[in-house]
């Protein structure tokens, strides 16, 4: 007996609602999975308060970093390698001044493999987890949105490689910080 999912929409909330082939289940978990609420996208905001100082780690803790100064070009980015290395349909990321990135545990910088000729990404060799992507000749370091503590702040302006993303990904971008000039 398979399990399919039948979407319906409320004002508030999106709801996927067990069914069986049968008939509905009619109970708040079917096989072990709960009802799933999604919420609809929120207003994004206009601006954020930025702290003197961002801070960030890898998973396990090994690898910590502070950044200092205005975050650059928070984006998602849907091309093959950032798909591939994180198993997702996109990565999203953030940029600083190599200068005012600093690598603040015992363990240092990460390591680094180059997934192009001139692109190079860092991630953690304990846990595995992708911390930057830096290009030759570049004078900025991204840094993945989420390993920073307060990512949640970065909405993204942009997205790179949109027309390779998944045909179901749907995403409302920040307003172009640089367009408000």
């Amino acid at each position: 007996m398979g399990v399919h999912r039948q979407e319906w929409t409320c004002p508030l909330v999106r709801v996927s609602r067990c069914r069986t082939s049968a008939r509905p289940c009619g109970r708040a978990t079917h096989c072990g999975e709960a009802f799933s609420r999604i919420k609809e996208p929120s207003p994004v905001p206009e601006s954020i308060s930025v702290p003197a100082l961002w801070q960030g780690r890898c998973q396990c803790g090994d690898h910590t970093y502070e950044a200092s100064g205005v975050p650059d070009d928070p984006h998602l980015c849907s091309c093959r390698h950032c798909t591939r290395l994180s198993g997702a349909p996109a990565m999203a990321w953030v940029g600083f001044h190599k200068s005012a990135l600093t690598w603040t545990s015992p363990a240092g910088e990460p390591s680094y493999f180059s997934t192009w000729p001139t692109l190079h990404r860092g991630s953690c060799q304990r846990c595995r987890t992708q911390l930057t992507s830096v290009a030759d000749g570049s004078d900025m370091i991204m840094v993945t949105i989420f390993s920073l503590a307060r990512g949640a702040e970065l909405v993204p302006v942009g997205h790179s490689y949109r027309d390779e993303a998944m045909p179901w990904m749907t995403i409302t971008l920040a307003p172009d910080p640089q367009r408000h000039t």
